[in-house]
């Protein structure tokens, strides 16, 4: 079972006596004979566990489609990619995961303190295995940014989608430009990634 582009703020889903996981409610119409069911957090209580102490009080809530038939997804009409994933490890940020197919599990991992004078602590949702990942990506299509030894980058946190490869994240404390942008109320951060890989980025805020 393979996910498509249907349109660029849809993806369809054709089951064969198989299932797919999507985010609770992103399902948008679908035919056949088609069974929905609560798939949790993605993992057992430790997932949950986890999602409970996150920063931004996300939480990531599945739905399980199996059966035989075709299952449209869409969400808050935002745009939409498929990323296929070859028993690698992606972090995403778990507002913009939809659809997952195939042999992936999901947790979430400490990503690290926002800085040292709040203590506050940040999670990361993580994706593995073989499968495709259907992202949702508000403000126009995902900006797929390279990451090299030579030039790390520097995002800011509300629009950071995903992340893969050989890469370190860190925190900047304290960025002059979200200053000068008028966002410099509380302790101002953005994500640094070092290394190897490619950052996917929405044209919209969170």
């Amino acid at each position: 079972m393979q996910l498509v582009q249907r349109s660029k703020r849809v993806i369809e889903a054709r089951l064969q006596n198989t299932s797919v996981r999507a985010l609770s409610g992103s399902m948008v119409a679908y035919e056949g004979q088609v069974t929905f069911k609560s798939a949790g957090f993605g993992g057992g209580a430790g997932v949950v566990a986890g999602l409970k102490q996150r920063a931004t009080g996300e939480a990531l809530s599945l739905m399980e489609c199996a059966g035989n038939g075709v299952v449209y997804f869409a969400h808050d009409a935002a745009e939409t990619t498929i990323i296929e994933l070859a028993g690698e490890t992606m972090q995403v940020e778990s507002q913009q995961l939809m659809v997952l197919n195939g042999n992936l599990t999901t947790n979430v991992t400490f990503a690290g303190l926002r800085g040292a004078s709040s203590g506050q602590g940040l999670f990361t949702t993580t994706v593995t295995g073989h499968g495709q990942i259907a992202l949702l990506s508000r403000g126009g299509p995902l900006i797929h940014l390279e990451v090299s030894p030579q030039f790390p980058l520097v995002v800011d946190p509300d629009a950071f989608v995903c992340a893969r490869g050989q890469l370190n994240q860190s925190f900047v404390t304290d960025v002059s430009w979200r200053t000068v942008m008028g966002q410099g109320s509380g302790e101002a951060f953005s994500l640094r990634w070092d290394g190897t890989g490619v950052v996917s980025i929405q044209p919209a805020e969170r």
